[in-house]
């Protein structure tokens, strides 16, 4: 089979093509660029030369914020027919490396007070051996000098109208498997006291924000490889590969 003159098809389309696809997979961005680079030469034969994805200050399809990502993956294998026609099909998986920044303020918003109140609700929890209605008035993210991040939640005693605090830092360290960050070496600051349903729904959540599958990307993975910190915010640079675009939603 002859494939069809690509001489009009470069990397504008294709760029095009691949941005409606991703913008799919966030519902809100500061700013969302997505780049391919095209080779014609190299097109003919099946391969994009590169995919660049740069976003800031974005929302993902799970509600967790970033302040930034930065996505490259180069030598993409395609099916050119498919792809003239507006379907960019890949043929076989490729790789690449990706970086993610998150803020306190990322960390914080993703903690979720509407959800670990609702969660809350449910518990009987004893202060002081009385049982009694709590909430979660506040929840606050410190990323500190030494690398370790502190939560600090303040609880209102429905009852009694006061206000208990709860405050405990650890050490964010790549699980394994690349898959995502666990807490090591937790201490509990302040707080130790209360009930440990709600010290165990605090610390589950936490676990949950650092589970990478929060920021999947349809079609793109994701392996951490690094932790860097600075000036208040959490750098994961991580191992990317793809093996297919999103699939647009149609509305």
């Amino acid at each position: 089979m002859q494939l069809p003159n690509l001489n009009h098809f470069g990397e504008t389309t294709i760029s095009k093509i691949a941005t409606k696809a991703f913008q799919t997979q966030v519902t809100e961005a500061r700013q969302l660029s997505v780049k391919v680079k095209v080779n014609r030469q190299n097109l003919r034969k099946g391969i994009l030369e590169s995919l660049e994805i740069k976003g800031e200050g974005l929302v993902m399809k799970r509600g967790l914020s970033l302040e930034q990502m930065n996505i490259n993956l180069h030598e993409i294998a395609v099916n050119p027919f498919k792809a003239l026609m507006g379907n960019v099909q890949l043929t076989k998986p490729s790789k690449g490396d990706a970086c993610l920044i998150l803020t306190e303020k990322d960390i914080t918003i993703a903690l979720n007070l509407g959800y670990l109140n609702a969660i809350a609700q449910g518990y009987e929890v004893s202060v002081d051996d009385c049982p009694v209605h709590i909430k979660f008035a506040s929840i606050h993210c410190r990323i500190l000098p030494d690398h370790r991040i502190m939560v600090e939640g303040r609880i209102l005693i429905e009852e009694t109208n006061t206000i208990e605090r709860v405050c405990l830092s650890f050490k964010p360290i790549i699980c394994d498997q690349g898959s995502g960050v666990l807490l090591d070496d937790l201490e509990y600051l302040e707080g130790e006291e209360l009930s440990p349903l709600i010290l165990d729904t605090l610390i589950t959540q936490i676990c949950e924000v650092f589970n990478l599958d929060h920021f999947v990307i349809d079609g793109i993975s994701l392996e951490v490889n690094n932790l860097d910190f600075s000036q208040g915010m959490l750098k994961l640079s991580a191992l990317a590969g793809i093996t297919h675009f999103p699939i647009p939603v149609n509305h």
